[in-house]
C-alpha cells in the first residue's frame, strides 16, 4: 500500500493536534467537579463515563497522522493504568504541556536530544523527591483516597470495608449488580501471579480480560503440547461441562491451538492459565489451588495422568478472571476443614524454617490461602450509570491499593508543585537545561486543571500557595478555600503521583524527538450504494 510521509514541523504540529484532540476531551474530566464524556457504542447504549483513560482508548482521529499523536499519548494514560491503576488524566495533561512546550523551544532552536537528556534528568529527581515525600498510609485515610478517586463518599466506604475484609493485600473484584444499591460480600478464594497463555481466550477485548463463570478447574503440573496429550481428556470432560479452566506448568504448540479453535468457535468456553511459582514452591501453590477449589492435583508424583481425569478431579469455583499478569479464583467450593489444615501445615513450615527467604514465600501462600475474594457489586438505574459507577469504583480500588503499596502524598496538585521545587537547584548545559524548565512549568498543569473545571482562576491562588508548600497548602475546589491538604484529606496516592510523570516524560520525547511520521495513504471513499446511477436496468425487465 502507498505511503504518505511528512517531516518536522508539518509531522510535529501534526503530533500536538493529536495530543491536544485526547488531552481536551480527557481533561473535562478531572477532580470532584470534572464533567463526563459521553461515548457512542457500536451496539447498545451509549456509555457515560468519568475514567480518563476509557475516554482516550475511544479516541479515533480522521487524520492518520493526529491519529498517532494520539495514540502516543494515550500510552502515558495506559502505562500509568497499568502500574497504578489510575493517575490516566494526569499523566495525559502533564504530557501535553511538556509537548507544547518542548515543541516550541525545539522550533526555537533547540536540539531535542538535549532536551530529552534534561527531561531524564528532571523526572528522576523529581520521582525521587514525591518517594522522599510520601507517607505511610493509615487505615482511616484509605476511605479518604477511595473517596477522592471515585468522588463518592459511599464507594470510598465500601472500598475501605472491603480492604478491611481481606487484608490490604487482598483480592477486590468488581462485578455489575443486579439491584440499585452497591453490596460487599467475600467468599473462598484467592489470586496467583500469572495470567492467560494467549490473547485469544479473552472475553472482554476492552479491559484485556478473560472470565469464565461456574468453572471447572483441572489443576496440573505437567506442560501440555500435543494432541495425545489433550484429546483423551477433553473427550472425557466436555459431555460434563462446557466452561472449563486449565492451569498447568505450560500449554503449546498443537494443545493450545486447539484450545484457542475450540474457544473461537463457541464449542468450549475455555481458559489456559500457567502456573504460578517455579520447582517445588510451584508444586506447593498448585496444591493450595486444589484446596480451595477442591480439585485434586494431576501430577506424575502420584500416578496420575492426563488421560485419567475425571469430573470428579476438577476443582469448582463460582468465577475465575485471568489478565495478561494475573489470576483470581473467585468462590472456590473446597472443603473449609482441607483448607484449615493447608492453612496449619504452612503455618508449621514457617515456624521450622531457618531461611528468611522461604519465610517471607510461605507468608505469601499464606495469605493467598486465606485472604479469600471481596466482591463489590455496583447497581444502578440504568445500564450506563452502572457502567460510570463501575469504571469510578476500579479506579478508586486500584488507587487505594497504590496508597497502601507505595504512601501518600497532598492532593489537590500540591505533590507536583513541591516535587518541582527540587529543578530549582539543579543545573545543566544550556540546551539540556530547557528540558529540566519545560517540566517544571508543565508540573503546574494538573493544579491548573483541578480549578478551572470548579471555575476558580488558578493564577489567583498558584502564589500563595507556592509560598505556604511547606505546610501543604493548597486549594479545595469544592470550598474555594486554601487549606492544608493533608489534615483536609484531600490526599493522593504516591505510586499514581509518580507513575503520572514517570509516563508523561516517556511520551513527551517521543514525540518532541520524532522528526518524520509515514502512514497510509487514506483510501478514497467509495460511492452510496446506487448513487448517481438512477434504477438500474431501467424498466426493460417488466413485463
Amino acid at each position: 500500500m502507498p505511503k504518505q510521509i511528512i517531516y518536522k514541523q508539518e509531522a510535529q504540529t501534526k503530533l500536538k493536534k493529536g495530543v491536544d484532540a485526547v488531552a481536551n476531551a480527557v481533561g473535562a474530566t478531572m477532580g470532584p467537579l470534572g464533567r463526563n464524556v459521553g461515548l457512542e457504542k457500536t451496539w447498545g447504549a451509549p456509555t457515560v463515563t468519568h475514567d480518563g483513560v476509557t475516554v482516550a482508548k475511544e479516541i479515533e482521529l480522521k487524520d492518520k497522522f493526529e491519529n498517532i499523536g494520539a495514540k502516543l499519548v494515550l500510552e502515558a494514560a495506559t502505562k500509568t493504568n497499568d502500574v497504578a491503576g489510575d493517575g490516566t488524566t494526569t499523566a495525559i495533561l502533564i504530557a501535553q504541556a511538556l509537548v507544547e512546550s518542548g515543541l516550541k523551544n525545539v522550533a526555537a532552536g533547540a536540539n531535542p536530544m538535549f532536551v530529552r537528556r534534561g527531561l531524564e534528568k528532571a523526572v528522576k529527581e523529581v520521582t525521587a523527591k514525591i518517594k522522599e515525600m510520601a507517607k505511610d498510609i493509615k487505615v482511616d485515610e484509605r476511605t479518604q483516597v477511595a473517596t477522592n478517586s471515585a468522588q463518592d463518599p459511599q464507594i470510598g466506604k465500601i472500598i475501605a470495608d472491603a480492604m478491611q475484609k481481606v487484608g490490604p493485600d487482598g483480592v477486590i473484584t468488581i462485578e455489575e449488580g443486579r439491584s440499585l444499591e452497591m453490596e460487599l460480600e467475600t467468599k473462598e478464594g484467592m489470586n496467583f501471579d500469572n495470567g492467560y497463555l494467549s490473547a485469544y481466550f479473552v472475553t472482554d477485548p476492552d479491559k484485556m480480560v478473560a472470565e469464565i463463570e461456574d468453572a471447572h478447574i483441572l489443576i496440573t503440573d505437567k506442560k501440555i503440547s500435543t494432541l495425545q496429550d489433550l484429546v483423551p481428556m477433553l473427550e472425557n470432560l466436555v459431555k460434563l461441562t462446557q466452561n472449563l479452566v486449565i492451569i498447568a506448568e505450560d500449554i503449546e504448540g498443537q494443545a493450545l491451538a486447539t484450545l484457542v479453535v475450540n474457544k473461537l468457535r463457541g464449542s468450549l468456553k475455555v481458559l489456559a492459565v500457567k502456573a504460578p511459582g517455579f520447582g517445588d514452591r510451584r508444586k506447593s501453590m498448585l496444591e493450595d489451588i486444589a484446596a480451595v477449589t477442591g480439585g485434586q492435583l494431576i501430577s506424575d508424583d502420584v500416578g496420575r495422568k492426563l488421560d485419567s481425569v475425571t469430573i470428579e478431579d476438577l476443582g469448582r469455583a463460582d468465577k475465575v478472571i485471568s489478565t495478561k499478569d494475573d489470576t483470581t479464583i473467585v468462590g472456590g467450593k473446597g472443603n473449609k476443614e482441607l483448607i484449615k489444615a493447608r492453612e496449619n501445615q504452612i503455618r508449621k513450615e514457617m515456624d521450622e524454617s531457618t531461611s528468611d527467604y522461604d519465610k517471607e514465600k510461605l507468608q505469601e501462600r499464606l495469605a493467598k490461602l486465606i485472604g479469600g475474594v471481596a466482591i463489590i457489586s455496583v447497581g444502578a438505574a440504568t445500564e450506563a450509570e452502572m457502567k460510570e459507577k463501575k469504571y469510578r469504583v476500579e479506579d478508586a480500588v486500584n488507587a487505594t491499593q497504590a496508597a497502601v503499596a507505595e504512601g501518600i502524598v497532598p492532593g489537590g496538585g500540591v505533590a507536583f508543585l513541591k516535587a518541582r521545587r527540587v529543578l530549582n537547584s539543579l543545573k545543566l548545559d544550556k540546551e539540556e537545561q530547557v528540558g529540566v524548565e519545560i517540566l517544571h512549568e508543565a508540573l503546574e498543569k494538573p493544579f491548573r486543571k483541578l480549578a478551572e473545571n470548579a471555575g476558580l482562576e488558578p493564577g489567583m491562588y498558584i502564589k500563595e500557595i507556592e509560598d505556604n508548600l511547606s505546610k501543604n497548602i493548597g486549594l479545595n475546589v469544592m470550598t474555594g478555600v486554601l487549606e492544608n491538604m493533608l489534615e483536609a484529606g484531600i490526599i493522593d496516592p504516591a505510586k499514581v503521583t509518580r507513575s503520572a510523570v514517570e509516563n508523561a516524560v516517556s511520551v513527551a520525547i517521543s514525540i518532541i524527538t520524532t522528526d518524520a511520521l509515514i502512514a497510509d495513504e487514506p483510501q478514497p471513499e467509495k460511492p452510496e450504494p446506487g448513487a448517481g446511477g438512477g434504477m438500474p436496468g431501467g424498466m426493460g425487465g417488466m413485463m
